[in-house]
């Protein structure tokens, strides 16, 4: 008579294989088992806990040097971590903020920089990694959710980038509103096409950005101009994805204006952007959805992520 295989239920601890995987000896039998590790950060040696620790205190507006001095960990093990989850964070995005139907979208873009301004980039006759980054952003006026964003220049391609990205994620006629920049004036209907009603919010100032440097300028006026469609003029607005803008900045440090604290590359810029939306859209609160993360408010999950979850799920992407 055949003995059944041994199953495996009484394992203890038997060393590592090269690859850092735990291997495991059965006290039945005496066979090692070897089982694959959960690497949800790939290659680093990080725990976790202290990676989701680290980009906790990054999303709430703290710089990477000070998250070095309160963990010990090192900057450019900090900044590696940035890349990695920011690429993951970036796949998750693109395969789970899909087929959401949203009414009203509201667009805008948000001024920043890397490594220097620029009119400096422009004097030092640096190349493109370097000067004036934007980052456009589209968030359901519902559910506030962050259907599409785009790290780049206020041109085009980027602008075609957003829009496909917008476009691919909802699904179902909707009104979109945006600020007075021409580039959407004929990009949003020729990408959305003719399931969108869309108008503009065109405002106008006492002076320029220029003049009055550190204050916004005051509005004189601000225009509602339909563009495309039957847009329901009462619903134009960009005061959702203005109050946006002001959550991007307070979470995220590289967005603080008159410091040192600026993005010093492009790659860690977009990286960390990837996260903080990932972030707002499946971990945060949002208090006017009765504690609900705009994900769960637009159906895309039934609970409130952790960063761990959010950093497994990423991996998984």
């Amino acid at each position: 008579m055949i003995a059944p295989a041994c199953s495996h239920e009484k394992l203890s601890k038997h060393g590592k294989d090269r690859k850092g995987n735990q291997r495991w000896k059965c006290a039945r039998c005496g066979q090692t088992v070897t089982r694959q590790m959960e690497r949800p950060l790939g290659s680093m040696r990080i725990d976790i806990a202290d990676a989701a620790k680290v980009l906790g205190m990054l999303l709430e507006g703290m710089s990477i040097r000070a998250c070095q001095r309160l963990t010990g960990m090192k900057i450019g093990t900090i900044c590696d971590l940035i890349i990695h989850v920011g690429d993951n964070c970036g796949r998750l995005l693109e395969t789970t903020v899909r087929g959401v139907h949203s009414s009203f979208v509201e667009m805008d873009e948000l001024w920043s920089f890397v490594g220097m301004k620029a009119k400096t980039a422009e004097r030092k006759n640096l190349g493109p990694e370097v000067g004036d980054s934007w980052t456009w952003i589209a968030i359901d006026a519902d559910s506030k959710l962050i259907l599409s964003h785009a790290v780049g220049q206020r041109d085009e391609s980027t602008c075609h980038r957003f829009l496909d990205r917008l476009n691919n994620a909802t699904v179902g006629r909707m009104q979109v509103t945006s600020d007075g920049l021409g580039l959407y004036t004929h990009n949003v209907p020729f990408t959305l096409g003719s399931r969108v009603d869309f108008a503009q919010l065109i405002k106008s100032y006492s002076s320029s950005q220029e003049e009055t440097r550190y204050s916004p300028a005051q509005i004189m006026k601000a225009d509602k101009v339909a563009r495309f469609g039957s847009p329901d003029m009462e619903r134009v607005s960009t005061s959702y994805s203005e109050r946006l803008n002001l959550s991007v900045r307070m979470h995220n440090r590289r967005f603080t204006r008159l410091t040192n604290a600026h993005s010093k590359t492009r790659d860690h810029h977009e990286a960390m952007i990837n996260i903080f939306v990932a972030w707002y859209n499946f971990s945060r609160k949002h208090e006017t959805l009765k504690k609900q993360t705009p994900a769960m408010a637009s159906g895309l999950t039934d609970k409130v992520w952790t960063i761990e979850d959010l950093l497994r799920n990423a991996a998984n992407c």
